[in-house]
This record gives C-alpha cells, sequence and structure tokens, in this order.
C-alpha cells in the first residue's frame, strides 16, 4: 500500500493511492496515519478497505508528511562509501546516528527555507524507514520486522553550521524544513529488498545525485538493530538511513550550494517523489 497523509499543516488526514494511482480519503476508517495505525494488525486492516469505495482528493490538496510528527527523526551519517569520499570522510567503523529536530519534520511538496546569513545549504536525498511496532535491543534478524514501510526523505543540511559552528552536526541539519518526508508511506511488503532501490536527486533540472541503496556501508536491518541499542523506537520515529554521492559540498572543484528560488526535485523508486522550492528565511 501507498499510505499518505492530506491536507492544511497541522489538519492533515489519512488517505491511500488505489491500483490506478488515484488519491483516496481513508479517513471514515481511520483517525490518523500515526503511530496505532502502523501495526501488523492494523495494515492488515487498512489493506482489507476497497480504496474504489473512497472518496476521491483534488489533486490541488496539500499532501504532507506520511506520518504526523515523529518522536525519534533519526539520522545517519556518511553511509555510502562514495559518498564519505566525495566529502573527504573516512568510512566510519560503526553508524553515526544523529537527530534531527522535529521542527525540521516538513511536507515533500512545503517550501525550504534557506536561513537566514546561510551560504551552504545543501541537498540530501536519502532512504527513509518508518518504525511500525517498538524496537529496543532487536537483532539483525529481527529488525524489518518492526518496519512499517519506507519513504522518501531529503535531509537538507547546512555545511557550515554542521561542520564549522562548534562542531556538532545538529545545528546544520535541524533548521526549520529541513526534513521534507514522503509523499507516501511504502508498506514492507511492496519493498522486499530495501538494499537495491535507485534514488537521485535534480536541482532545477540538473541530475545532480544518482545511487542505489545497494552502496550503503550499513543496510536498513542493522540500521534499526543498531540504533535500537540505544533509542528505544516507538511506532511512527524515522531513520534516514544516509545519501549517496553527488551532494553540493562536494562538488569539485567548487561546491554548490543552494539560494533561494531554487527547486529541488528528488526520489526513490517506487516510493515516489518529491519537489521544493527553495525561500528566503
Amino acid at each position: 500500500m501507498k499510505l499518505f497523509r492530506h491536507g492544511a499543516v497541522g489538519h492533515e488526514k489519512p488517505g491511500i493511492l488505489d491500483v490506478a494511482g488515484v488519491k483516496r480519503d481513508l479517513s471514515m476508517h481511520l483517525a490518523a496515519l500515526d503511530g496505532a495505525a502502523l501495526s501488523t494488525e492494523s495494515l492488515a486492516r487498512i489493506a482489507a478497505i476497497d480504496p474504489t469505495t473512497l472518496p476521491l482528493i483534488s489533486d490541488a490538496v496539500r499532501i504532507g508528511a506520511p506520518v504526523p510528527r515523529p518522536v525519534n527523526f533519526i539520522c545517519i551519517g556518511l553511509n555510502y562509501a562514495d559518498h564519505a569520499a566525495e566529502t573527504g570522510a573516512k568510512i566510519p567503523s560503526e553508524p553515526i546516528v544523529f537527530i534531527k529536530a522535529g521542527s525540521a519534520y516538513s511536507g515533500p511538496f512545503d517550501d525550504v527555507v534557506i536561513p537566514r546569513g546561510s551560504h551552504e545549504t545543501d541537498w540530501e536525498v536519502e532512504l527513509g524507514v518508518v518504525i511500525g511496532t517498538a524496537a529496543s535491543y532487536v537483532s539483525e534478524d529481527e529488525a524489518l520486522a518492526h518496519v512499517a514501510g519506507y519513504c522518501v526523505i531529503n535531509d537538507v543540511s547546512e555545511r557550515e553550521y554542521q561542520t564549522r559552528r562548534g562542531g556538532t552536526w545538529d545545528k546544520g541539519k535541524g533548521c526549520p524544513t529541513f526534513g521534507p518526508t514522503g509523499p507516501y508511506l511504502v508498506t514492507r511488503d511492496e519493498v522486499p529488498d530495501p538494499q537495491n532501490l535507485d534514488l537521485w536527486c535534480e536541482i532545477d533540472g540538473k541530475r545532480m545525485q544518482n545511487g542505489n541503496t545497494r552502496t550503503m556501508i550499513f543496510s536498513v536491518r542493522t540500521l534499526v538493530s543498531y540504533v535500537s541499542r540505544f533509542i528505544a523506537l516507538i511506532p511512527g520515529d524515522i531513520i534516514a538511513t544516509g545519501t549517496p554521492p553527488g551532494v553540493g559540498m562536494g562538488v569539485k572543484p567548487d561546491p554548490v550550494f543552494l539560494r533561494p528560488g531554487q527547486t529541488m526535485r528528488l526520489g526513490v523508486a517506487g516510493l515516489g517523489e518529491q519537489m521544493q522550492h527553495t525561500i528566503g528565511g
């Protein structure tokens, strides 16, 4: 299934795509696409509904992030060897884990705000993992059973804030609108192999990132298991699994960064596409 949320910010309702890719309103069957709705049992009940019996949703209606703001919006740094190489970083021996601010969480088509004084705002297309059942100290063999589904994430990053403003990544990752997510939560039954998904990003129509999740250093199952040793994952939490090469800071000889008035378009195979316009803060 491809599930989503639609409506104004803070008032989103659940929706589903039918077999023809038409958007349908689920709200008569489901109050919210929150953690309680993401269990295996709940998703099975949703799957039993005939989408063609549901009301249509106009294409003019806003599509929000696919689940409400997660308690834990977790990101993994330098998880593609070729991305680490383009940034001049060493390949990590363990996953690099950081938290993206909840206020960064935004819809897949919402504007991205360039922070005041920023000169190094960058893009990062990533595969997102949505947790469906609580996970704490889970084994790698059990890890994917705790996943409700997958989504597209743009881990927007301000590189100066990230690397040269005190040595912590959070400042460069957590600015408002820096976490566009969606458009869909694609349930795990439709993604038999999360380690073989193409992902890409274009800036003003120019392809900047091309990658595949098979080149991840740490797989999805490894990441879910690893993170669960340090953070008690709850339904609705999201893990952004890292980005392939082609980010602005990696452009040679001179890095290229975002400015107001540009368009980002990005996607992951089978999970849909995002598009954001950049505006000044």
